[in-house]
């Protein structure tokens, strides 16, 4: 016989199960297991490069008996985990994106089902590009105006020197194509190059010159 374990069941553990006729006769009972439905809670990193991916904690429940990881239509990664709150998998690239940044639900499936979509997400993002830079020289403590795309959330300027010294600028983003960088000091003069960093990776290293 088929039957529905029922919603009042214990949401998890082992439980017995027999069966009983019309006549009043109860059959020996067998142990059944209920497996819960796995939850999710966060993530160890919020974004990922789409370039490449990288590596990814989820955490959450019932992660026992966990055979993938979902990670929205960016695809499914196998997964064995070994606790029951966390499980460490390879967040896949994502060749195809176009946007910037492609947020994505995280989910987990087990024996129990999958957890609920959209409770965890991760950001993927395009690297950054510059196009140019405004002016092209300049000394310690100048502003300069860095036009490209993908500037979304940048978290560092770099200034390289013509002895492949580099320091960190501070800067002011403007928008998702535009920034404001102060040339840093202790740099040696002459041909170097200007990246911007974001989740996405290093940005191309454009030229530029310290006078």
């Amino acid at each position: 016989m088929t039957f529905v374990v029922p919603s009042t069941a214990p949401c998890s553990g082992q439980v017995s199960v027999s069966v009983s006729t019309n006549t009043g006769a109860t059959s020996n009972a067998l142990p059944f297991f209920v497996i819960a439905t796995p939850t999710t809670t966060g993530l160890s990193v919020t974004c990922v490069p789409a370039a490449t991916g990288g590596a990814v904690t989820l955490f959450g429940t019932n992660f026992l008996t966990g055979t993938q990881v979902g990670v929205g239509s960016v695809g499914n990664v196998a997964v064995t985990p070994t606790q029951p709150s966390q499980v460490t998998f390879t967040a896949p690239a994502n060749p195809g994106q176009v946007g910037t940044v492609s947020t994505q639900p995280v989910t987990i499936t087990t024996a129990g089902g999958t957890s609920a979509s959209g409770t965890t997400l991760i950001d993927y993002y395009l690297a950054p590009a510059i196009t140019t830079v405004v002016p092209a020289t300049g000394t310690a403590g100048d502003q300069i105006t860095i036009t490209g795309t993908g500037f979304v959330n940048v978290d560092t300027v770099t200034f390289t020197d013509s002895a492949a010294a580099t320091a960190t600028a501070v800067f002011t983003p403007i928008s998702a194509t535009q920034l404001v960088a102060t040339v840093p000091g202790g740099l040696a003069t002459g041909a170097g190059t200007i990246t911007v960093h974001t989740c996405g990776g290093n940005s191309n290293a454009q030229a530029f010159t310290i006078t």
